[in-house]
């Protein structure tokens, strides 16, 4: 598809955008500052929000940005902003953030403008985190710019500071058995980057009923309500995802106030 076509961009403009990376990587903050990120059911924690950027099928400037926000526990839509795009940068490996952060960041300045008491205490990232080429993906560059805790949320390991996608990885997998089961997403350099946790996508189909039946043995949960992917006129089969392979790649949950593991998603 169109927009997972990558662009060779002038090697000014990449200097520039490692520079940028590099400047804001700084103001990450990589420790929890809240008391609920340090408790272990999450108590005081009331708001969630999930950001994403929906390509247009065959449309290598049209998208979808989208907010939502939740109430936790109860994982009720409290808050929805989808809006139509275009897109002005072109995705190159490593600087999604440069393609689609500004429509995230957008999306949260007007839920402050419009909705202050439901800015959400973390935000879900479709992307990296820390675990990056560069220890800085759009989570990281999303959570710098709007002074909010992000987590970077993706499919697939990206393969970087040692991380492989070996037997033995995939065997850690296989043996996540229980929800909460994860292990640790460890570097060569011995720093934790992330998370896995095969579990994941299990609750998204029982809950959402997406993607086939659920795990055996296991009763199906109460169907929640799905929000539109998109504003009134474009269709979920027009709007449907077609991710660059970054945006596909494991991600941390990293951000600027209080980053730390992430979980993988398979599938």
């Amino acid at each position: 598809m169109a927009a997972k076509v990558a662009t060779r961009l002038p090697a000014e403009t990449l200097s520039l955008w490692k520079r940028e990376q590099a400047r804001l990587k700084a103001l990450v903050v990589d420790r929890d500052t809240e008391a609920w990120q340090r408790d272990p059911a999450f108590s005081g924690l009331q708001r969630v929000g999930g950001v994403d950027v929906s390509f247009v099928k065959g449309d290598s400037v049209g998208a979808c940005a989208s907010l939502v926000v939740l109430s936790y526990p109860e994982l009720e839509v409290v808050y929805e902003d989808c809006r139509m795009v275009s897109l002005t940068a072109p995705y190159v490996s490593g600087f999604l953030a440069f393609r689609e952060v500004f429509f995230m960041v957008d999306a949260v300045r007007r839920l402050r403008e419009k909705e202050p008491h439901l800015v959400p205490q973390v935000l879900f990232v479709d992307g990296n985190g820390v675990l990056h080429h560069r220890g800085f993906g759009v989570a990281c560059h999303l959570g710098v710019l709007t002074d909010l805790p992000c987590v970077g949320v993706a499919k697939k390991l990206l393969q970087v500071d040692g991380l492989e996608n070996s037997a033995l990885h995939k065997e850690k997998i296989r043996l996540l058995r229980a929800g909460g089961d994860s292990f640790p997403l460890m570097g060569g350099s011995g720093t934790v980057l992330g998370m896995a946790d095969i579990r994941s996508r299990g609750y998204i189909r029982r809950t959402l009923g997406i993607g086939g039946a659920p795990a055996p043995g296991r009763e199906r949960s109460r169907k929640a309500p799905r929000p539109r992917a998109c504003p009134e006129g474009v269709s979920e089969e027009l709007a449907g995802k077609d991710r660059p392979p970054e945006a596909r790649s494991q991600g941390p949950r990293t951000h600027q106030r209080a980053p730390g593991p992430d979980a993988q998603g398979q599938g």
